[in-house]
């Protein structure tokens, strides 16, 4: 995998060189190493390690549905009542952050209401803060440590 702008962590790999898994620790088993789960996994561990998240807060592949369709939320944080406080998009680092990804995550948020978005590929990472008043989302320079929001 290629170096990502995100700490290293101790990574837990299994599996073969042609189909490598990694361990998911929020959703406590292996998963395939593609190029997006490696951003995942290096971005949650940043959160959790250094930016002071708790982990039992944040889940993985969070299941949305909008009329017929499934969708699926890559990373929330919840508060301490359950309720969505953030919403991170994951995208492999070939993949540029575009307002594409920004109109995605905006409808996982239609549905989640959560005061925060984040995108990132692992190279970029962009963060915004909603403002439900002014019917937008405003962007901060930063990924807000977990006392911060």
């Amino acid at each position: 995998m290629i170096p990502l702008n995100l700490p290293t962590f101790d990574i837990k790999l299994q599996g073969t060189r042609e189909h490598p898994r990694i361990f998911d620790i929020l959703r406590r088993r292996y998963v395939a190493l593609t190029p997006e789960e490696w951003v995942r996994q290096s971005f949650i561990h940043y959160l959790t390690e250094h930016m002071g998240y708790p982990a039992t807060l944040l889940a993985n592949e969070i299941q949305l549905q909008v009329g017929q369709k499934l969708l699926r939320a890559d990373s929330v944080l919840y508060d301490q009542q359950l309720q969505p406080r953030m919403i991170i998009e994951y995208k492999a680092p070939t993949i540029p952050i575009t307002q594409k990804v920004f109109d995605q995550i905006s409808v996982y948020n239609l549905l989640l209401h959560a005061d925060y978005l984040i995108v990132s590929n692992g190279l970029q990472h962009y963060c915004c803060k909603m403002d439900y008043e002014g019917k937008k989302y405003l962007f901060i320079d930063h990924i807000p440590r977990y006392e911060e929001i």
